[in-house]
């Protein structure tokens, strides 16, 4: 298949493009570059020995999107593209609506034009309401997120229900992620925030190389083991599988389908940053901070329903993420601009 794959340029869209090359699919990356590196897309040819196609663009303009679909024979679509860091959604939440929410409306209206109607869209576990029953299934309570960011998660997910209700021309694969870490083993691509790192595992990797002095742990008085978030960390290359696996299965069943890709348990700040020294040999100095707003003690994911629909699951642990993360900041220690 041909695939359109938006926010293809960014941490997990190169990994995505990566695994959909090595699965033998021809790949149009479409990208506005805001979080997204060409160099990752020059290692991804480099790591599948295959060409992909670049086209630069904002999801939310439609005459671009119309003129990329019209030059292309699309098959299906994976949509990464959007705003993602839950702190920077709480103080621009108009933002956050207008790429988040604009742009399934915007890429789905366009697709319609097209003539496609196969999307794997990239959902979040934030979309969950708070909640002490663990794991967290599908069938979980949704509804108010505590961020403008789960919000706009949630709005798509509603938007592409309503479409697939509508028409029933539409297959839809969505996938709600828990929280992505690592990088590929090769160490040419990974991670690598423009800015202020928002998530943990970059934020560690930064100070191991030096670009930081320490980590501030966002709340240690948690009820948690050992008073620090708890959060089901998954590898990136897992998580591209489950984009595959997914791609496969909703092609050829029509509606909307949700599912978990987390790795199925939880793990703590502290015991990250354990993992991180014993595959690092790095010493990570720590200090205690406020709790973040809009963040939750803890949660993970029930994965069950994905081993069943989509013969899925995460097999990389927590040390292998570590080291795999380390490979990439320690080889690449200013990002794709070192």
């Amino acid at each position: 298949m041909q695939i359109l794959l938006t926010g293809g340029a960014g941490y997990i869209g190169a990994h995505v493009a990566l695994v959909l090359l090595n699965a033998g699919h021809d790949v149009i990356v479409f990208d506005n570059l805001s979080n997204g590196s060409r160099v990752a897309l020059d290692r991804v040819e480099r790591l599948t020995g295959r060409g992909l196609v670049f086209e630069y663009g904002d999801v939310c303009d439609t005459h671009v999107l119309d003129d990329v679909f019209a030059r292309h024979t699309v098959d299906a679509v994976i949509h990464l593209a959007g705003l993602k860091s839950v702190a920077e959604s709480l103080e621009q939440p108009l933002d956050y609506y207008a790429h988040n929410v604009g742009g399934i409306v915007a890429l789905t209206q366009a697709m319609a034009r097209a003539g496609v109607f196969t999307l794997v869209f990239s959902s979040s576990a934030t979309v969950y309401r708070a909640s002490d029953a663990m794991p967290l299934t599908e069938q979980a309570a949704t509804g108010r997120a505590v961020n403008a960011y789960g919000s706009t998660k949630l709005v798509a997910e509603w938007v592409l229900g309503d479409l697939c209700a509508a028409d029933a021309r539409w297959a839809v694969a969505v996938l709600r992620y828990f929280n992505p870490v690592g990088a590929h083993e090769s160490g040419l691509i990974g991670e690598d925030p423009k800015g202020h790192p928002n998530n943990l595992l970059p934020y560690i990797c930064q100070v191991a190389v030096g670009r930081r002095a320490s980590l501030s742990v966002l709340g240690i008085d948690y009820p948690t083991r050992d008073g620090t978030g708890v959060r089901d960390y998954i590898h990136v290359m897992d998580l591209a599988h489950g984009h595959l696996a997914a791609l496969e299965q909703v092609s050829t069943r029509p509606g909307s389908h949700t599912w978990n890709l987390g790795s199925g348990c939880g793990h703590s700040v502290y015991e990250i940053v354990a993992a991180f020294e014993r595959q690092s040999g790095k010493v990570i100095p720590t200090c205690p901070a406020p709790r973040r707003a809009g963040d939750l003690a803890y949660y993970w994911a029930d994965t069950s329903a994905a081993a069943r629909d989509l013969n899925w699951q995460a097999t990389r642990d927590i040390d292998t993420i570590a080291a795999d993360a380390w490979r990439w900041q320690s080889r690449n220690p200013e990002g794709y601009d070192g």
